[in-house]
């Protein structure tokens, strides 16, 4: 039996973070707009596809409907699935590198997506913190991409990280997050300020703070987490006279009256809480929590733990603004604190 002619057009990236169905269909996409796959061209059955590429039958399917939503595809009881359009609209395409996918980096990424809509394909990839990693999926992205999105943050080897991003087409890149000293040209970014907000938000709780005479921040010692936020921290209580401490094991930290602590990381808020709890300490009177990063959880336990967040939500949609703008402006995002009873 022939093989379909199509099967040429399509590939999975086993390293890419984007679903397959999603992958599946952007292959095909730009097959049709490069005119690669015709107008009412039969395309590969369902199974043909899970044996061909041993991906499961869902995968495939859900990938055709995805393409038929978009009125890319027709299909006919029986005979499958057909090209009904060839009018493609999918002119931008993403390389998009995460440095891991938390709830906070999914809120970006799904931000991200639903601003840009059926306009382009999003090739998504994580790196887990390892710059080594990082350095090798920019190497091999290829220069077909429209626009390099990336957050850089990594455990160790991050000091290079501008000599790997540099290489990149300048009025194609956004840096999202962090700004990376180093980089040179016009590009895009959409990014926090992290020394700057964390003073500011621990500025505002200036009132609930005043109650306690020692803050005390976890940051572990082996962290992507940039040094500014310690610097900031470091500053505000200099200037409004706290004592201070960085704790890098809490699990080894006494817990005493008349202290504050910030936790960076969601494990540590888990132990942090458990300690305070085996004493006989009131939370929001003889010690305070303040954690990093807004989530639903944060409005109850305890009832209710004060956080410093930025908006990702708006992170996202302004990534999608640049790239739908084809702009390099830099946009800073903002923090916002939410006071609540654990101060």
């Amino acid at each position: 039996m022939k093989k379909n002619n199509v099967f040429r057009y399509l590939h999975f990236d086993y390293y890419s973070a984007t679903p397959k169905y999603l992958q599946l269909a952007h292959c095909i996409i730009k097959a049709i707009g490069q005119g690669q796959i015709q107008l009412e061209e039969t395309l590969p059955s369902i199974n043909e596809l899970s044996f061909e590429f041993e991906i499961s039958r869902d995968t495939a399917e859900k990938g055709y409907k995805y393409l038929k939503n978009l009125g890319v595809l027709g299909s006919v009881p029986g005979k499958g699935y057909y090209v009904k359009s060839v009018d493609v609209r999918q002119e931008l395409k993403i390389f998009l590198l995460f440095n891991k996918l938390s709830p906070h980096k999914k809120i970006i990424y799904d931000a991200l997506v639903a601003a840009l809509g059926d306009r382009a394909s999003v090739d998504f990839y994580i790196y887990n913190n390892d710059f080594d990693f990082f350095k090798r999926l920019i190497q091999n992205a290829g220069s077909d991409y429209t626009h390099y999105v990336i957050i850089p943050h990594f455990m160790e080897g991050g000091e290079n990280a501008h000599e790997v991003i540099n290489a990149l087409p300048k009025e194609k890149l956004i840096l999202l997050d962090k700004l990376v000293p180093g980089v040179a040209g016009e590009y895009g970014a959409v990014y926090e300020n992290f020394e700057k907000d964390i003073y500011g938000a621990l500025e505002q709780a200036l009132p609930q703070l005043e109650k306690y005479h020692t803050l005390k921040i976890i940051v572990p010692a082996y962290t992507y987490h940039p040094d500014e936020i310690v610097k900031g921290f470091s500053r505000f209580c200099t200037q409004y006279a706290f004592n201070s401490r960085v704790v890098h094991k809490i699990t080894q930290e006494p817990i005493k009256d008349g202290e504050a602590y910030i936790n960076l990381m969601e494990d540590d808020l888990v132990f942090l809480i458990e300690k305070i709890m085996a004493t006989r300490l009131k939370v929001g009177k003889n010690v305070g929590v303040i954690s990093y990063n807004e989530t639903p959880l944060k409005k109850i336990i305890l009832n209710g733990i004060t956080t410093i967040s930025t908006d990702f939500q708006m992170m996202g949609e302004k990534t999608a603004e640049l790239i739908l703008q084809n702009s390099t402006q830099h946009i800073e995002i903002p923090f916002y604190l939410t006071m609540r009873a654990s101060l």
